[in-house]
């Protein structure tokens, strides 16, 4: 792992000691810190690598993979721990639940309705937060992994399309480990013994020679292949494996593309 700063739970390097938060943080945040952060040191062990990568300030693009419905929270612990307050893209059926929706609105996350034609306002509400100076969280596989032994998926263009249009980096997060605590689509949490969740924060993916670009599918594909490749290659040193050689692509595999795709279909009465 080179140089890289290694954080555990247990210890932490004089580098790496957590980010004082500048950002303001209201009614929402202050109630959703005092629930999930006790949880989240109690049940989990971490060990977070080069979080210093985060950047301090400034709008960017988070782009990690995703494993579990845990790992919004792990992810959000170590971008916390260093100083920023993360927005997540949040399928918009949420926003109805009770409490949960008014704790995602008065934090500032972003309502994304999945494979329809208002999925584009979440890209502008994205674009608008980055500038703002935001870091706004991206799983460019749209879902979790549905590739059989968890490695990322094809990616979609969200993520590329939002930093391209503004100018922000792309900063790629690896997680592992998070399935350890709830499996994908699983219903039953391990906590005792607690697990230990990995997160790799590595560098900005390069896309300079892709700005200034008209933006089209060829360059939104080129640069979503570069984030891609980033994670992957990330995660396989988390994993200490090789990734297979093509990555998963549901729809090429005749797999749903959202939702559990353990779930057999409702047929139309």
């Amino acid at each position: 792992m080179g140089s890289s700063v290694v954080l555990s739970g247990e210890e932490e390097s004089e580098l790496g000691k957590p980010r004082r938060m500048r950002e303001k943080r209201g009614l929402a945040w202050w109630t959703s810190i005092a629930i999930l952060k006790p949880l989240l040191v109690t049940f989990t062990r971490h060990e977070w690598i080069a979080p210093d990568k985060i950047p301090a300030e400034g709008g960017c693009v988070i782009a990690a993979n995703h494993l579990s419905h845990i790992d919004p929270l792990t992810l959000a612990h170590v971008m916390y721990d260093h100083g920023r307050l993360p927005r997540f893209l949040t399928k918009d059926a949420v926003f109805d639940v009770f409490f949960v929706g008014w704790v995602l609105r008065s934090t500032g996350q972003i309502p994304v309705a999945r494979l329809t034609a208002d999925a584009s306002s979440a890209f502008k509400h994205a674009v608008e937060a980055v500038k703002a100076g935001r870091a706004v969280v991206f799983y460019p596989e749209g879902t979790i992994t549905r590739d059989p032994e968890l490695w990322p998926m094809v990616g979609k263009t969200g993520a590329a399309r939002v930093a391209l249009e503004s100018g922000v980096p792309v900063i790629p997060v690896a997680q592992w480990g998070q399935q350890d605590i709830l499996y994908p689509y699983a219903k039953k949490l391990k906590v005792i013994p607690p697990q230990k969740v990995h997160a790799m924060v590595g560098d900005p993916v390069d896309l300079d020679d892709l700005r200034g670009q008209t933006i089209t599918p060829a360059l939104l594909k080129e640069a979503t292949d570069r984030i891609m490749a980033a994670l992957t290659g990330m995660l396989e040193e988390l994993r200490d494996e090789h990734a297979p050689a093509e990555r998963f692509d549901p729809r090429k595999a005749g797999v749903k593309q959202i939702g559990n795709p353990n779930k057999p279909e409702r047929k139309a009465q």
